[in-house]
């Protein structure tokens, strides 16, 4: 697991051992299996995920019960931060397992409390966060901008592999399409 946790944090932000053993001392692993939530809508929530395996999806259901794909999270990766998806306490997404995942998580009050003691844990605080945000603002402008064929190959090139591991439902969903369409799409691009 060590070995895992620390491909993550030196991809997003490089720290010193001593800073990441800080965080490896307060992880609780967990393994789930394909469609098992993670944490729900509605539900409390004081944690911060690491993806050290499998792939997940973040979603939403509108007043009519239908799921919307915000985003999704492949192994050696790092979930959206708690402040990005928590109000009042309570989780405002779901996450879902979408193949069998190995979660590492960290109680939110006891990282919090690891970044304001210690400038590399601050730093890649600030960074995850900052690369949540460039990510969001990407897909706004991409949903605004963009084609649905251009939209599909930009999520090809983000998740290269990842149309033939999950469900194409939920990537129509994150395209702001129809089943439909991406059918469509993809048999047009020879897929």
């Amino acid at each position: 697991m060590k070995h895992l946790l620390s491909a993550i944090i030196q991809d997003v932000y490089p720290i010193s051992r001593t800073s990441q053993s800080k965080i490896e001392e307060q992880l609780e692993v967990q393994e789930f299996q394909k469609n098992d939530l993670i944490f729900r809508s509605g539900a409390p929530n004081y944690k911060e995920y690491f993806i050290l395996s499998g792939v997940c999806r973040s979603f939403l259901l509108n007043p009519l019960g239908e799921e919307t794909t915000l985003s999704f999270y492949t192994s050696n990766t790092v979930v959206a931060p708690n402040i990005s998806r928590v109000r009042a306490g309570r989780s405002i997404l779901n996450l879902q397992a979408l193949t069998p995942l190995t979660v590492a998580s960290i109680n939110t009050v006891v990282f919090n409390e690891l970044r304001l003691g210690n400038s590399e844990i601050l730093n890649f605080a600030h960074t995850v966060l900052q690369n949540e945000l460039l990510k969001k603002g990407d897909k706004e402008i991409g949903l605004a901008a963009l084609t649905a064929s251009d939209r599909l190959e930009q999520f090809r090139e983000d998740y290269p592999m990842l149309e033939n591991l999950i469900p194409h439902s939920y990537i129509a969903s994150y395209l702001g399409i129809t089943n439909i369409s991406l059918s469509r799409l993809r048999s047009r691009k020879g897929n």
